[in-house]
């Protein structure tokens, strides 16, 4: 799962996977999205990769993957497919690299041999696909793992799949058990609770997420096109209506924009991205009454959010109250403690106030967090100013 929250002018829903769909019995059905649609406001831009073409492969790849498949069949210690399947993607053991800034339809992250998890999903989907191997999404409930992009928050969560065995009359499998396929080891996995869904959810995500992505690039006309592919599969995807309504906002388009957080709000009063994205329209537009009735509860949202923090310690670092910075990083570290820039942070205000050990220890704490090697490489070299004073 991915949210994406502007924290200057509006909120973001950048969406992997559905979470918390539920609502009473008020449910709104929507039976006609076009309405919501405002095809005047934006440039006509193709979907590059059509719902009917999502889990496709090219012929070639199709044609070798049979191949090494049969090769699999002929062989003495022959393999029932779900497993072979699952030993040739091998992702938790390093088949494919986890690259969070990528969603990506299934022969992109086939030869990348990188993607996010919902790029895991549609490519080990399609591949099960070409074999003949049923599979089962799932929603996975992890904690919420936040991140920046630009003026964007982040809120990744988690999807991924199972392989599972088909029954046949002709053959018996010792191992009937279905197969998880992950970045993520399954046995990190057992802890959470997890949803299955369908196979168009998860197509409306991938559409959902291409859309947020290419807003946040500045993208308008592409994020459109993509938001009304993802709605046009699933009416009632509250990510894509929260999407939507923040393309609406940043055109302009602010009754719009109310239409479709009330729309996402009506598949469920609860929806925390819904309410925050309504309350910084209503605050824009001074209808504080309004705006009062929801903030309660977004001051729930605010203060789990780590980058909250963060932004205070920056604030207090650059002011060089490096005492206050240091108790905001750690509060940031507490909510959030796989950021590699908190411990950057905290690393820089150790530094400060002339505790070495200290900032030595978490300069080398984000170096081991981080997965970008622009950000290895900054924090190597600092870290080795370090060791050298």
């Amino acid at each position: 799962m991915k949210r994406l929250i502007e924290y200057k002018r509006a909120i973001l829903l950048l969406f992997f996977i559905v979470s918390g769909c539920a609502s009473g019995p008020g449910k709104e059905t929507l039976a006609n999205i076009d309405q919501y649609f405002a095809d005047d406001e934006f440039a006509a831009v193709a979907v590059q990769v059509t719902p009917d073409k999502l889990f496709n492969l090219p012929p070639k790849e199709i044609n070798h993957l049979r191949q090494d498949f049969e090769r699999n069949r002929m062989a003495r210690d022959f393999t029932p497919s779900h497993k072979w399947l699952a030993d040739y993607i091998n992702a938790d053991e390093g088949g494919f690299k986890y690259r969070d800034n990528l969603t990506k339809p299934p022969m992109d992250t086939f030869n990348a041999r990188a993607g996010n998890c919902l790029s895991l999903v549609l490519l080990s989907a399609s591949l099960a696909d070409t074999l003949g191997v049923d599979v089962e999404f799932q929603e996975v409930e992890v904690p919420p793992v936040w991140d920046k992009a630009g003026d964007f928050y982040l809120v990744n969560g988690h999807i991924n799949l199972r392989l599972i065995p088909k029954e046949k009359t002709d053959t018996y499998f010792v191992e009937k058990n279905a197969i998880q396929i992950d970045f993520l080891p399954e046995r990190v996995m057992r802890g959470y609770a997890k949803r299955r869904i369908g196979r168009t959810t998860v197509m409306a995500m991938f559409y959902n997420n291409v859309a947020a992505e290419s807003l946040v690039e500045g993208r308008y006309d592409q994020a459109y096109a993509y938001l009304k592919q993802s709605l046009m599969l699933k009416a009632d995807f509250i990510p894509a209506l929260n999407t939507l309504g923040i393309l609406y906002r940043y055109k302009g388009l602010d009754d719009k924009a109310e239409t479709l957080y009330k729309l996402a709000l009506s598949q469920d009063s609860e929806d925390m991205i819904a309410l925050f994205n309504y309350s910084v329209l209503l605050a824009s537009q001074d209808r504080l009454e309004e705006w009062a009735e929801v903030h309660k509860t977004l001051e729930l949202v605010r203060i789990r959010n780590p980058y909250y923090y963060y932004d205070m310690a920056q604030q207090a670092y650059s002011e060089h109250e490096y005492q206050t910075a240091l108790t905001w990083y750690k509060r940031a570290v507490e909510k959030a403690d796989y950021r590699h820039e908190f411990y950057f942070g905290l690393s820089r205000a150790y530094w400060a106030t002339g505790d070495e050990r200290r900032a030595k220890l978490n300069m080398q704490k984000a170096l081991s967090l981080s997965v970008d090697e622009y950000n290895q490489r900054r924090y190597q070299a600092k870290l080795q100013a370090m060791q050298s004073h």
